[in-house]
């Protein structure tokens, strides 16, 4: 397989994972702050990657050469999560995965500026569809709503977050020197569970932990290991071999499977109206998959 071919692979898995925790976040969201939350699923995920690595090829002493770099990413990381979350508390999840759909337009702005990556006119196409599908959902195919802008405290809140993530994906080929994935994501993540818990460390230490419903530990195991953990290390090999917007498209898949994750847990369907807004999102995502396989032209002889 190709390298652009095994981060295509990796962000579909991606967006499969990152869906469980818009699932079981909506759920944890009401029994415990943002914060306490995110902290013990960083430290937690760092604790992970950190022995994997170290099991591994271990880390090399130029890897923390520039630690800001961590601090920095893992502050864009860590921002993302506690406005998720902060979000879930009043946004539906499939609402909010449709707002994560509007990170791919975000990422390219970001792409350009920082790497002066160039959207072509099929990508520009597939992120406007992918766009009014997810305008479709937050909105929740209400034409008044939308005309007004209507639009949710969490769903708002939560796009502060989504801002945060598309920052972080061109930030990651801009300040890798050649770390590995799991390497560079172990700094990323220690330093995301170092300024959250210090930004949070009043709420962590008034949690009642003993008396937390078992849903919390759920979530927090699983964005700590599969949503954390996992798709760190996906979305670095992925962002570094594929273009910023191209990586972020995966995220229109997102809706899609939260939905069939909402369902997983015995969750209603959104009406057939909404999600006409997550068909938009998945034709979106074909747009630019075909895009990337359009066969090239052989030089002339």
């Amino acid at each position: 397989m190709t390298p652009a071919f095994k981060g295509h692979l990796a962000m579909l898995c991606f967006s499969g994972l990152v869906a469980g925790s818009f699932a079981l976040g909506s759920m944890a969201a009401q029994h415990v702050t943002p914060a306490a939350l995110n902290a013990p699923r960083f430290v937690l995920a760092a604790t992970i990657l950190g022995t994997g690595a170290m099991l591994g090829r271990g880390i090399p002493r130029g890897t923390w050469a520039a630690p800001w770099r961590y601090l920095l990413l893992g502050g864009a990381m860590g921002l993302y999560f506690v406005m998720m979350f902060e979000g879930l508390k009043t946004a539906a999840p499939v609402s909010a995965a449709a707002v994560f759909t509007l990170t791919p337009i975000m990422a390219g702005i970001a792409g350009y500026l920082l790497l002066r990556q160039i959207t072509t006119p099929r990508m520009a196409l597939a992120l406007g569809v992918g766009a009014m599908g997810a305008l479709w959902v937050i909105f929740r195919a209400d034409l008044s709503a939308l005309v007004t802008f209507e639009v949710g405290r969490g769903e708002a809140i939560y796009f502060f977050g989504c801002a945060a993530h598309a920052i972080y994906t061109p930030l990651v080929r801009r300040l890798n020197r050649g770390e590995r994935p799991v390497v560079f994501s172990f700094g990323t993540m220690l330093g995301a569970a170092l300024l959250i818990t210090a930004a949070g460390w009043g709420e962590i230490r008034t949690t009642d932990w003993a008396n937390l419903p078992v849903i919390v530990w759920i979530t927090i195991v699983y964005t700590a290991i599969f949503a954390t953990a996992m798709t760190f290390v996906l979305l670095q090999y992925a962002s570094l071999n594929l273009p910023s917007a191209k990586v972020m498209a995966y995220t229109y898949l997102t809706p899609t499977w939260v939905t069939l994750w909402q369902a997983a847990l015995g969750h209603a369907f959104p009406p057939l109206v909404v999600l006409m807004g997550v068909g938009l999102t998945i034709v979106a995502l074909v747009l630019l998959l075909k895009d990337e396989s359009a066969p090239q032209r052989k030089p002339a002889a």
